[in-house]
């Protein structure tokens, strides 16, 4: 069974989006928030900042 995903509420920058991620994935943040950064500058910035707002508006806060 997966843990549900939440917003990270300890863990956050802008809105704890990548936060959540990390914690329910039980991944580093730091290294996730780099990955991120670098696939959304590499593939073009509007997909990854779309994708970013939409977890935003969709995830629950814990």
């Amino acid at each position: 069974m997966r843990n549900k995903l939440y917003k990270s509420r300890n863990d956050k920058v802008l809105s704890g989006v990548i936060g959540g991620f990390a914690e329910a994935y039980d991944f580093d943040t730091t290294l996730l928030r780099i990955i991120y950064t670098a696939v959304t500058l590499f593939t073009g910035f509007f997909p990854g900042l779309i994708l970013y707002i939409v977890a935003m508006m969709v995830m629950p806060e814990r």
